[in-house]
């Protein structure tokens, strides 16, 4: 048995605060996990960690091994690393919502597998902000503001919410020119989960709310705007999920001069400490490719790296889905 294992699962229970979470981040069984911890503990010969009602927490000796075992699997990872002619190798496991994951997440994948043979990638579609702890994640592709202080982010872009619907739908019903006469218009509105149905706009410089009574509501962008497509009403959707059909004409855009503020197009990790080389490679990869889609508009005000803004609630989400 590799005695870094031991170090490994137990700062891997100690960051997520469970035997479970550990297992999943580290994609070893529940009593593989728990086999380990105790090979340590009797190792050492004392507890390292104490039961709560809800986690696991280090006793003082567990604090103590924990700051040296961070230090000691840095230090291996860095001697591991050090030669440059070493292959990349290991699996990356990366999520990213639905859509822009297919379309855009996709191909930077593939290119990095090309970049890296001896790599494995897997990759996590959802439209849910996975928790990466919990869900053993590298790497996350969100689209809206983290609300997660830990998580560090780079921002390659950034992404317009656009109100669109077909040629024909407005020739039968109009075209609204302010966003008050959308109630009078038939909406197809899209929604994961229980929410206020409305749609927020920009007017004379502050935010406006107008209240929808749809005539169709879905629950995935795909199927909103086939109906849209379809001439069955007008929808929202991201501008890099409607860009296609707007330069075919399939689709019109409306009240471009109403739109809410666009949003940030963000690529995720834990943390730049010791960021494993393969997620670094990954991110570097990632920010050259996707900075370069002409879906995503630049930022006119992008630092390199940006922390989320604080949270009462510490976890490995953040963002919005799309």
């Amino acid at each position: 048995m590799d005695r870094l294992d031991e170090f490994e699962v137990f700062l891997a229970i100690l960051d997520t605060g469970s035997m479970v979470g550990a297992s999943r981040k580290l994609g070893r069984s529940a009593p593989a996990v728990t086999r380990l911890l105790a090979s340590l503990e009797e190792r050492v010969g004392m507890r390292l960690l104490e039961r709560t009602t809800r986690n696991l927490a280090a006793t003082e000796a567990g604090l103590r091994l924990a700051a040296q075992a961070r230090q000691v699997l840095a230090l291996y990872d860095a001697a591991v690393v050090d030669d440059a002619t070493s292959p990349m190798r290991g699996k990356l496991r990366v999520t990213a919502p639905m859509v822009f994951g297919r379309r855009h997440v996709a191909p930077v994948v593939n290119s990095y597998l090309d970049m890296y043979p001896e790599m494995q990638v897997e990759m996590v579609m959802s439209d849910r902000n996975l928790d990466l702890i919990e869900e053993g994640l590298d790497f996350a592709v969100r689209i809206g503001h983290l609300a997660d202080a830990s998580l560090v982010a780079r921002q390659v872009g950034m992404v317009g919410r656009l109100l669109v619907a077909s040629p024909e739908y407005l020739a039968r019903r109009g075209t609204p020119q302010t966003p008050h006469e959308l109630p009078q218009h038939d909406v197809i509105f899209t929604s994961e989960r229980l929410k206020a149905i409305e749609w927020r706009f920009r007017q004379e410089g502050r935010e406006r709310t107008v209240q929808l009574t749809p005539r169709l509501t879905v629950n995935e962008i795909d199927a909103a705007l086939l109906a849209a497509k379809a001439g069955r009403g007008i929808t929202r959707a991201l501008s890099y999920q409607v860009a296609d059909d707007l330069a075919a004409g399939v689709l019109v855009r409306l009240l471009p001069d109403y739109e809410a503020a666009p949003l940030p197009v963000q690529l995720v990790v834990n943390g730049t400490r010791h960021m494993a080389p393969k997620v670094r490679a990954f991110l570097d990869h990632a920010v050259a490719q996707l900075g370069a889609l002409s879906v995503i508009q630049q930022p006119q005000f992008a630092g390199p790296s940006t922390r989320a803004r604080p949270s009462r609630k510490r976890n490995a989400k953040g963002g919005a889905s799309a």
